[in-house]
């Protein structure tokens, strides 16, 4: 029994060993690669939009409309274009972009960008996710100019400094990370307040309403109040492919083409961080 136990014992340690090898041979650019690719989906927004879906060759090239109350965002160009995209900002100055909300020039970016959650993306992703957007195609577009009726901050914060890793041991916390600083699903799925997403008081009651060409989409509950009658499979099912149990379809803009890529492994942390939300 003993030598089993041992066998046992080592079998599990070197499995350990293996899934922690895989994790630190994950180059940069595969780990944006994968990010991009599903649970951030910069292509959600940043790529203009057709009848059928995205359009064939203009991966984050800007241009989609995003209406609200407040604003008529055109969504730009962060190709590594030189003249409409973003090609000659350096690395230090798009991870500033993107976790700080300011770009080379000093001025503001405004909502429906996620800044205030961005802010807490590690080093080690949002450099990966700079790496991965290195390597797409270069697109001339220049999107129309963005309108907001409201004031934009002077900044969000101070800058941000060190962020580490979050570990993917701890399901929970991992899954908060992927629901927070990476997907901004608790952003689009938290009702409006005065200063945006209520995240602190209602985080994930839902009810932030979204225009398009689609009509009028809501985001809806994901706290257990609103995914408990589901299961496990059932709701990665929803996440994955945009169709509920009872058959009907999310509408935008839900990232269905890209929450399909999920693994499974991240899927099963995200659901266990959703079960774990207080009921709202």
């Amino acid at each position: 029994m003993k030598n089993v136990r041992g066998s046992a014992f080592a079998l599990l340690a070197g499995i350990a060993i293996a899934i922690a090898s895989q994790a630190s041979a994950e180059t940069p650019l595969e780990r944006g690669t994968y990010l991009m690719r599903s649970i951030v989906a910069c292509g959600n927004c940043h790529t203009p939009q057709g009848p059928q879906g995205p359009l064939p060759g203009m991966e984050l090239a800007g241009g989609l409309e995003i209406k609200d109350k407040g604003f008529t965002v055109y969504t730009p160009n962060i190709t590594p274009d030189p003249e409409t995209g973003i090609g000659k900002w350096t690395d230090a100055q798009i991870i500033t972009s993107i976790r700080e909300g300011k770009r080379p020039d000093g001025t503001i970016i405004g909502p429906p960008m996620p800044i205030v959650l961005y802010r807490a993306m590690s080093d080690n992703d949002v450099k990966a996710i700079v790496a991965y957007i290195r390597t797409v195609k270069p697109v001339k577009n220049t999107p129309p100019k963005s309108q907001y009726k409201m004031p934009l901050p002077p900044s969000y914060g101070p800058p941000v400094q060190n962020v580490p890793d979050v570990s993917r041991g701890d399901k929970v916390a991992y899954g908060a990370y992927l629901a927070g600083p990476l997907g901004h699903c608790i952003e689009c799925h938290s009702p409006m307040g005065p200063k945006g997403p209520d995240i602190q008081n209602k985080l994930g009651a839902g009810g932030f309403e979204f225009y398009g060409p689609w009509g009028t989409s809501v985001a809806p509950n994901i706290t257990p109040a609103g995914i408990g009658k589901y299961r496990d499979s059932q709701l990665k099912q929803v996440i994955a492919t945009g169709v509920r149990p009872d058959g009907s379809h999310l509408k935008p803009p839900m990232g269905v083409a890209y929450y399909a890529n999920i693994t499974g492994q991240d899927m099963d942390a995200l659901i266990a961080y959703l079960r774990s939300l207080p009921r709202k």
